[in-house]
């Protein structure tokens, strides 16, 4: 391949990087769109009993999401305010009627 090939295919990339850049970058999640998935899944989380172990479960999720934020991983962020929707909707964890959920404290 010519020295002028190679030089105008690296050109052409350039210009493509430049042109498809700012597409790509919004298709990115952002702060925002993570912080109302959240609220709205805290919301749904927050209709359920306190001692619901769904409840208990997507408040995990949701912490573990801002945490995420925090980082600028916006997409696992929301990754993890839908599992936290799924979880109250769904209702996948109930304890059996006299079952308590035991919670560890940090020093146990």
């Amino acid at each position: 391949m010519s020295r002028f090939s190679r030089l105008t295919i690296g050109l052409l990339v350039c210009v493509a990087s430049i042109a498809c850049g700012p597409a790509v970058a919004a298709d990115e999640p952002s702060r925002e769109e993570c912080e109302v998935a959240v609220k709205q899944a805290r919301e749904l989380a927050a209709a359920l009993p306190a001692d619901n172990l769904s409840r208990y479960f997507a408040e995990r999720d949701l912490h573990q999401a801002m945490i995420e934020a925090g980082n600028g991983e916006f997409d696992d962020c929301l990754e993890l305010a839908k599992r936290a929707v799924e979880e109250t909707r769904e209702r996948r964890h109930e304890l059996a009627p006299g079952e308590r959920l035991k919670v560890l404290r940090a020093d146990e």
